[in-house]
């Protein structure tokens, strides 16, 4: 087994593994550490501004992830969607939502960082996640001039081997050799991205598992008024 193999066809189940019963095991044994640990008391400064937009761009971005390599090839080209209309779609969207997120974690990451209080209260498992996401951000954010170099020459043939490979993998029949021909950023940011899921259990980004998605639709909040009517 060579390393390429290793990395592309066994790494992902290895992290998915991890990241699914590491949180199981978490959830069971450690309720008490289930939380996101905010640190918005400890400093206000830039923490609604870096935290929204890090959130909003991770989530538009997770998504897109998702509904682009994990859609079936035959489910766009039903619904009239172009290889290259995919790629430029996935462009945009990638440069708009990757570029608010990395203004919101470097926001986020200056203050964990150099904020004498929010560092002092934070565990290594927080700077290093946080550093790691932003490092994995990057290398995505570097595969745009790359696929804006694929699109000009009219190629889509690197998207369609990634999400080939995403596929070979969810539906267990992975397929290292599908990205052979695919650029070396692509394949590290594939390698950092997957570490995410390995490292997922043993951070606070646990608490992405209790979203709270009742909230629109809780019911209204009683409150009794203290003066005498």
């Amino acid at each position: 087994m060579n390393l390429h193999y290793f990395i592309y066809g066994v790494y992902p189940y290895i992290a998915l593994s991890v990241f699914l019963l590491g949180s199981l095991q978490r959830f069971d044994r450690e309720q008490y550490t289930w939380k996101s640990d905010s640190s918005q008391l400890l400093s206000k400064a830039n923490m609604r501004l870096g935290s929204n937009l890090f959130h909003i761009g991770i989530l538009a971005i997770f998504a897109g992830h998702a509904v682009g390599l994990l859609t079936p090839h035959w489910v766009f080209a039903g619904l009239g969607v172009s290889d290259m209309a995919h790629q430029m779609v996935a462009i945009w969207a990638g440069t708009v939502f990757g570029a608010m997120c990395l203004i919101g974690g470097l926001i986020l990451w200056v203050r964990r960082m150099f904020n004498a209080r929010v560092s002092a209260a934070s565990r290594g498992s927080d700077k290093f996640i946080l550093t790691w996401l932003l490092i994995t951000l990057m290398l995505g954010l570097s595969t745009i001039p790359v696929s804006i170099g694929h699109a000009n020459h009219g190629n889509p043939s690197v998207m369609i081997a990634l999400a080939d490979w995403v596929q070979s993998i969810v539906y267990l029949h992975p397929n290292p050799a599908l990205l052979d021909g695919v650029d070396t950023v692509f394949k590290i940011h594939l390698f950092f991205g997957m570490t995410v899921f390995l490292v997922f259990p043993f951070t606070r980004m646990v608490h992405v598992w209790s979203a709270p998605l009742g909230y629109v639709n809780r019911p209204y909040q009683i409150v009794r008024s203290k003066r005498k009517l």
